[in-house]
């Protein structure tokens, strides 16, 4: 069995190949009250784009409040805002590829529709500055007919792309967390499902 430290019984394996049904009870018991709290760890993180301005006018942690207040008044729903919040999340880690960070995190918990979106904003943005950088403002023509084209198009249009205002209407973010906190409740995409269904 496991030994007692300052957090409890562990596994005694060192390989996983060495595994038994006794070690993953331990790691389950760890693991729930863990992922239980991925909306916080979330937050904490989206928290992270405060004051970082990158050359805009407004900060990213605004830019993202901004873009799920437009997303809000405009009637879309929970998930759809909360996709909208966290959308520029990955812009600390993936500096390079933002929009495939953001994915990751929502995809256990979202539509198809939203996590695509939400990974392709970046190529869809981009019609609207690529030119003045010396890329194809086109680059999301590649998608043209795709089921979700029009949707990531409206979300840049509408909400993402205006969502630079500093006098723009921001709701602040704990309006915010309490859907973060239920679309984060419940993963509907993930290999684990069956293990972390009662």
């Amino acid at each position: 069995m496991g030994s007692h430290d300052q957090h409890g019984l562990r596994a005694t394996f060192s390989n996983m190949a060495d595994s038994t049904a006794e070690d993953w009870k331990l790691i389950s018991a760890e693991y729930l009250p863990f992922g239980k709290a991925l909306p916080e760890r979330v937050l904490a993180h989206l928290k992270l784009l405060s004051g970082d301005y990158g050359g805009f006018a407004v900060d990213r942690m605004t830019h993202s409040l901004q873009t799920a207040t437009f997303a809000h008044r405009a009637g879309k729903d929970e998930e759809y805002v909360v996709c909208a919040l966290l959308h520029d999340i990955g812009d600390t880690l993936g500096s390079y590829n933002h929009p495939d960070v953001g994915a990751a995190i929502l995809k256990p918990f979202v539509s198809a529709e939203n996590h695509w979106m939400v990974e392709k904003h970046g190529i869809f943005q981009g019609y609207f500055f690529f030119q003045h950088l010396g890329m194809d403002r086109n680059m999301r023509e590649q998608f043209r007919g795709h089921p979700c084209f029009e949707r990531t198009a409206e979300f840049c249009e509408k909400y993402d792309g205006p969502a630079f205002d500093p006098n723009a209407e921001t709701l602040p973010l704990e309006f915010f967390e309490p859907m973060v906190r239920r679309i984060f409740a419940d993963p509907k995409n993930t290999i684990y499902k069956s293990a972390i269904d009662p």
